[in-house]
């Protein structure tokens, strides 16, 4: 199983960057993909997510209304569109797929495969 990231880099403050995941080798046409973030010191945390089952779309409070999801399914390529950000959004941020959705709620331990990560950084 391979999750190819790209997309991340250097912005500034309320500008916009557009990450993509390509999964590849997964070993069930069901599953949900997103994104985790990781700064320094702390515990990856979730950040958004969707299932191929039915498209279903999760987001952390934080990513809400500046962040979107979605997934072109001709291609088989994710996409996280995040705009207006922010300094404290700056992080390496890792695709994820686990098999029902559970890790975008209960935490990153239930996650099944991992992107290479990506940096993200936002200057003020």
């Amino acid at each position: 199983v391979q999750l190819v990231e790209s997309g991340g880099g250097l912005v500034q403050d309320g500008g916009s960057l557009r990450l993509s995941c390509a999964p590849s080798g997964l070993p069930s046409d069901a599953y949900v993909i997103g994104w985790f973030r990781q700064v320094p010191g702390k515990e990856r945390e979730a950040v958004s997510a969707i299932s191929s089952v039915d498209g279903s779309t999760y987001y952390t409070d934080s990513a809400k209304g500046r962040f979107t999801i979605s997934s072109d399914t001709a291609n088989n390529v994710v996409y996280l569109q995040m705009n207006s950000l922010k300094p404290e959004d700056t992080a390496v941020y890792y695709c994820a797929v686990d098999h029902n959705g559970a890790s975008w709620r209960h935490g990153s331990t239930y996650i099944a495969y991992w992107g290479q990560g990506t940096q993200v950084t936002v200057t003020s």
